[in-house]
């Protein structure tokens, strides 16, 4: 049997729909290959964060009595919460779109039809080409991040705008607490049915002069009484330990269960926006108006359902895929679109307003989501004519 009877009895796997590694790794460097793109895609997942970063390092190098450390668990939440998880999503759904209409828009599509392959698979290649560069860029920008919030966490905690040393017992805050009594008479929040009618900040050991007042009567602030220090002090005690639930909720640097769970979270944002950008943009035929689209419901649409309380149209709201991503944020992080209450108004505990909704539904919501952009866009890709 010669060389080329015996190729040609090889089966033809060009049919399949099942994307081999070849045709991954070409969809993979027609995306590397857009500078423009990948550029953009740096500077976002990585940049930012880390410019932020360094100049809050050089700051605190050069005038630490004026700005604090660069890291600890606040930059850790605010960043993720408030960068990462919205940039993040962007610029990946910017990459799921060009990745959809990169052919049409270069007049590739016919080319790759012509061969033979199942546009099925050619559709599906750019799944796993796409995510391999998506993930690892938004797993970098992440580590960056990790990295200085806890090399270069604060060595106290700042709570109500006092220094207060991180990890104490309650018994251990309580003593701190009378060794304080001014700053926290006067800084820390007390809540209480019957408040004595005024406090002084100041008359307790290194105090400032001051009073603090709690009711005021019809004619102005009351005169306050004459307190022992021993009464200041027990009085400090008690603000104390009413506020310790939301001075323990505070922590100098992320934990590693923390950033992990974090970091999962943050990788399926930028994956839904990928896989929904790239289903969109195959379905329009075109970049431009699916990253538009997809802007406008991570910043404008999102945020408005995730607030905005609509008893007839809850269900609705809840079919968003942003809504169901923001349930699944790990505890302990600021929350996203800003839907969380104060912590020392909470007792300690971080209020969600976000509109409810279970776990399980905001699985079933991203799964959707996933399942069916996917189907769309396969479908357009199989229907469209050369």
């Amino acid at each position: 049997m010669t060389a080329t009877s015996a190729l040609d009895t090889r089966p033809d796997r060009r049919g399949s729909p099942i994307p081999t590694p070849a045709m991954i790794g070409t969809r993979f460097m027609e995306l590397r290959r857009r500078r423009g793109l990948m550029a953009t895609l740096v500077v976002v997942t990585v940049g930012i964060p880390t410019v932020f970063l360094v100049i809050r390092l050089l700051l605190h190098a050069f005038a630490p009595k004026s700005y604090g450390p660069a890291g600890g668990y606040n930059i850790f939440s605010g960043l993720v919460a408030g960068v990462m998880y919205v940039f993040g999503f962007i610029v990946a759904a910017t990459l799921g779109a060009t990745a959809g209409s990169n052919d049409l828009s270069e007049g590739m599509f016919r080319h790759l039809v012509v061969t033979g392959r199942s546009r099925l698979a050619i559709y599906l290649a750019r799944i796993p080409a796409g995510l391999g560069i998506i993930v690892p860029l938004v797993a970098l920008g992440f580590t960056v991040i990790c990295a200085v919030c806890v090399f270069a966490a604060p060595t106290t905690i700042s709570y109500q705008g006092a220094n207060v040393p991180a990890g104490l017992s309650l018994p251990a805050f309580e003593s701190w607490a009378g060794q304080h009594p001014d700053t926290v008479i006067c800084d820390f929040p007390f809540r209480a049915s019957t408040p004595p009618p005024a406090v002084p900040c100041g008359e307790g050991p290194g105090g400032r002069q001051g009073v603090k007042v709690f009711p005021v009567g019809p004619s102005g602030p009351l005169v306050p009484p004459q307190y022992t220090p021993d009464q200041l002090r027990a009085f400090a005690v008690q603000v104390a330990t009413q506020d310790y639930p939301g001075y323990s909720a505070i922590f100098l640097a992320p934990s590693v269960s923390l950033m992990v769970r974090t970091g999962l979270w943050i990788e399926l944002e930028a994956a839904v926006g990928f896989l929904v950008g790239l289903g969109l943009a195959s379905l329009l035929g075109q970049r431009t108006v699916a990253v538009i689209l997809m802007i406008v419901l991570e910043v404008v649409l999102t945020p408005i359902v995730s607030m905005a309380h609509l008893p007839h149209l809850s269900n609705l709201q809840r079919a968003v895929v942003g809504l169901a991503t923001a349930h699944l944020e790990p505890g302990g992080l600021a929350f996203v679109f800003g839907g969380g209450g104060d912590r020392a108004a909470n007792g300690g505990r971080v209020v969600s307003q976000l509109l409810p909704e279970s776990r399980t539904v905001a699985v079933c919501v991203i799964l959707a989501w996933l399942v069916g952009w996917t189907v769309l866009g396969a479908w357009r890709m199989v229907t469209r004519d050369a």
